[in-house]
């Protein structure tokens, strides 16, 4: 493949990557690679496939040298409830129910290579979804406050990791991997709110913008105890990125949109020859961006603090904890079984309901079920599948507003299949 072919060929692949995902833990994925999926996402203390890049990059010294090549089918239900609102008279109020699926299905592929150079040095590329948020309401939630057409937004992250690791003893690796950022965004819906805003003209209905940005994922692994005992932890470092110059009246920081740092730990204890059972704790810091983290506070904004300012609105979202469970079953020679549970804090309190409309991330447990059938000692065919469980976060609507309540509810479906091949 010349030059030419290869730069065609990544960028239809960016393309079809940042086609929206939908993730659930906030808006990170639950879990990186079909495998990692099909125990809900346990894979700090599991190296199963090349994607290992986007979980602990120190991994790729335990998997040989391999390409994965998979792609993961989401479909949310997202919607909004508000109740008891009550604007001036001579004006219509927000009560109703609003359906938020403007879109019902988006696919996700990822791809990602290991190279074995000697037994100790690994290198590793991965191109795959961070992850993203979209809601699409044709009824227009806030159109009692004059606004008008399709609410809701689009967002997408997609990471190009390059990687290398280090097996520096028998039974330890370090790893690190480059996070090259591409993210997109887009607002509609919400033009009356103008008024609000820094810069009014670059608040909604601007289309689509993007933004890039370069950050860090740095990982340790360990086998000890005759490999029975697998223990790792991970770092991904906040990535400043560009500003979306088209909503810098909308984002704090005049449209700054950062990815937030998260770190974890996890462990994989191989209790029979057949069966191993896994566990990560994650935590994800929504705060430190103030575009997500920032409060909806009507006080604040009566004081200057408008939107797209260094202390504009945000979403409200918290710092969270994941808390992951897995388990995987060699059933046969060619066949591994996985299961698992995981849960997360609610990233949306009830106070930054209202907003949240927009980005209603509240889902916080999932179950997933997957499996891996090993075609022959090159190739193998991998499908997970996990249903996000429907939750809901109900809060007061500020009386600038009408007051009331809103409610916001989403769950999810996903399904993932993935083909690896060994060298």
């Amino acid at each position: 493949m010349n030059a030419s072919h290869k730069k065609l060929s990544l960028t239809l692949l960016i393309s079809l990557l940042s086609t929206t995902s939908f993730a659930t833990t906030g808006y990170f994925m639950h879990g990186y690679g079909v495998k990692a999926q099909g125990s809900a996402g346990t894979s700090i203390a599991q190296f199963q496939d090349a994607l290992t890049i986007a979980n602990n990059p120190a991994g790729l010294s335990w998997n040989g040298s391999r390409v994965d090549v998979g792609a993961t089918v989401f479909s949310p239900d997202r919607s909004a409830q508000i109740s008891g609102n009550q604007m001036p008279q001579g004006y219509p109020n927000a009560n109703g129910s609003y359906d938020g699926n403007g879109r019902k299905y988006f696919v996700l592929p990822e791809v990602a290579l290991n190279h074995q150079i000697n037994d100790q040095v690994a290198l590793g590329l991965a191109i795959y979804g961070n992850g993203g948020m979209n809601t699409g309401y044709k009824n227009n939630p806030f159109a009692a406050f004059g606004n008008s057409g399709t609410a809701g937004v689009d967002l997408t992250q997609v990471f190009i990791s390059p990687a290398v690791s280090w097996k520096y003893a028998e039974n330890q690796s370090v790893g690190i991997a480059t996070n090259i950022l591409y993210q997109r965004f887009e607002a509609k819906g919400i033009t009356a709110f103008a008024g609000y805003s820094a810069d009014g003209s670059n608040l909604s209905n601007r289309g689509k913008d993007s933004a890039t940005g370069i950050g860090a994922r740095i990982g340790w692994a360990g086998n000890f105890f005759d490999d029975r005992l697998t223990l790792g932890a991970n770092y991904s470092s906040k990535i400043n990125a560009d500003r979306f110059e088209k909503y810098q009246g909308l984002f704090a920081e005049q449209g700054d949109f950062d990815v937030p740092e998260s770190y974890g730990i996890g462990v994989a204890v191989k209790v029979t020859p057949k069966l191993t059972l896994a566990a990560d704790v994650q935590r994800i810091n929504y705060s430190d961006v103030k575009a997500v983290g920032n409060r909806f506070d009507v006080a604040q904004l009566k004081q200057g603090h408008a939107f797209g300012t260094d202390q504009g609105p945000g979403f409200g979202w918290e710092d969270i904890n994941v808390y992951k469970l897995g388990v995987s079953y060699q059933a046969h020679p060619k066949l591994t079984l996985r299961a698992g549970y995981s849960h997360n804090d609610q990233p949306i309190p009830s106070s930054e309901a209202f907003l949240n409309i927009l980005a209603p991330g509240v889902i916080q447990d999932h179950l997933s079920v997957g499996a891996t059938y090993h075609i022959d000692q090159h190739q193998e065919l991998s499908v997970a599948y996990t249903h996000a469980l429907e939750d809901e976060v109900t809060g007061r609507i500020s009386p600038a507003f009408g007051g009331g309540e809103s409610k916001l509810k989403m769950s999810q479906d996903i399904l993932g299949v993935s083909y690896g091949y060994k060298f």
